[in-house]
């Protein structure tokens, strides 16, 4: 099938996946496989409509993500909750679907009550708040970001992230299965991904909060946020063979505010003898979680990509991160972009840190699965540092299988080769991101000069 039948089809199944709320466009279900039960995707999740979403705004089809806007921050939790088992002030729903009953209309919010593990989702509201931001730099409508309703649904989400707390780092502190990552994978405290989206979102509401008395507060807490957690991020959650062999000689036990090993970090519990294998000399990455004795150094590639997308790292880490993806393709990104993480937890880790979840086997689903959503950040993230290689190459490989393989969720194997035991077929993430990455090469390929949209400024800071 040559690209343009590919867009061709891949346009018509976006197109069926819309959810209508009173005749308005409001969303898209999750999948559109007809095979497999239902369950819960049958409904509008927030991350997942990200990149339909993006796609959607690139063809100048904005009435269907205005509408997304407006109608999840109604979902919003807005007063605080006197029962401690109901979500917090500040809180998105994971997802929603639109209710007949007789001639009307209303929309069922899930806030994770019905999720795996009953988790309520972290990064919900801090995705909502990156749309929010693409929408208006697509648009140029500021006047939607800059109404009471959508002022106070920002101020939320800040009160929210920036509250007081138990905690003595810049970081989000939260539990497992808060994010993309939504089943136990050991990744409770401050995993990467949500430290990523936390930045991005601080920067959104930076840029549309307006500068009133009413904001006032709000901006100060962010600007007193930001300068230490960028320090956090780019210092401590970095590792480099430099960086590698400086935690080598870490010695625990220490006291004090001026030791080298701050958190306690016993060399027993890394795998230095791998990963100095593992890394390239010129690569680097973020490491996935970090806290009291605790250094995860798995890769996970959403944490990373984000890192870049949003200048949270540097120009020199950034680049070092695309040099691990380029050099060690075959681990990342094998036949399908790209892996959720690696390597993949086994044997006692796998027992241990999973709880024997038959779904995160080894090499399945999160646990070093591969995942096609991933590949508009891989795109755009290559594109934004001139790599137009990277970019193609990804593109390409997740060419030849998706429409064969009837854009399915996730991949299997260590090389991504199988499709995915429990995958979805016909999954709108996957169709949105296929879309969206070939907007983005499309539109880098024209004279920067020339170019009338600049659709990465859209979704990256500099």
């Amino acid at each position: 099938m040559n690209i343009e039948h590919l867009t061709t089809e891949a346009w018509e199944i976006l197109e069926q996946s819309i959810i209508y709320y009173y005749e308005l466009p409001i969303g898209t279900v999750a999948a559109c496989d007809r095979e497999t039960p239902a369950l819960n995707y049958d409904q509008c999740f927030i991350r997942d409509f990200i990149p339909a979403a993006l796609a959607f705004l690139i063809k100048g089809k904005t009435e269907i993500v205005r509408n997304f806007l407006i109608h999840t921050l109604k979902l919003q939790i807005k007063e605080k909750q006197l029962d401690f088992l109901e979500p917090g002030r500040g809180v998105m729903p994971a997802s929603f679907k639109v209710i007949h009953q007789s001639s009307d209309q209303y929309l069922q919010a899930d806030f994770g009550d019905h999720a795996i593990g009953r988790v309520t989702p972290v990064d919900s509201c801090l995705w909502w708040m990156f749309l929010l931001r693409a929408y208006v730099r697509a648009t140029g409508e500021f006047s939607l970001a800059h109404s009471p309703e959508m002022q106070k649904g920002i101020r939320l989400i800040m009160e929210l992230c920036l509250s007081a707390r138990f905690d003595m780092y810049p970081t989000l502190l939260v539990p497992d299965g808060a994010c993309m990552i939504d089943r136990r994978m050991g990744i409770n405290g401050h995993p990467l991904e949500i430290q990523t989206l936390f930045y991005t979102a601080l920067r959104c509401a930076k840029e549309l909060l307006l500068d009133n008395n009413e904001n006032a507060n709000t901006h100060q807490a962010i600007d007193n946020r930001v300068s230490p957690l960028v320090s956090h991020i780019r210092h401590h959650y970095w590792l480099d063979l430099e960086r590698l062999n400086v935690i080598y000689r870490y010695k625990g036990e220490e006291y004090g505010e001026n030791v080298l090993n701050q958190f306690n970090i016993y060399s027993e519990s890394i795998p230095y003898a791998d990963l100095s294998e593992w890394l390239p000399e010129d690569g680097g990455y973020l490491v996935g979680n970090l806290g009291p004795s605790q250094l995860d150094c798995r890769f996970f590639s959403l944490g990373n990509l984000m890192a870049i997308l949003s200048s949270l790292v540097t120009e020199f880490q950034a680049h070092a991160i695309l040099n691990t993806i380029e050099k060690k393709w075959k681990d990342l990104i094998g036949f399908m972009p790209m892996k959720i993480c690696f390597p993949a937890l086994k044997d006692r880790d796998w027992q241990l840190l999973t709880g024997c979840d038959p779904k995160n086997r080894p090499w399945s689903y999160h646990n070093g699965g591969n995942w096609p959503v991933l590949l508009w950040q891989l795109v755009a993230v290559a594109l934004k540092y001139d790599r137009p290689e990277i970019a193609k190459r990804a593109l390409d490989t997740a060419a030849k299988r998706l429409p064969q393989d009837e854009w399915a969720e996730y991949y299997d194997g260590k090389n991504g080769r199988l499709i995915g035991k429990e995958a979805r077929k016909y999954q709108i993430w996957t169709v949105g991101s296929f879309l969206l990455s070939q907007e983005l090469l499309s539109d880098h390929s024209v004279p920067r000069q020339s170019r009338d949209r600049k659709y990465l400024d859209w979704i990256s800071h500099d």
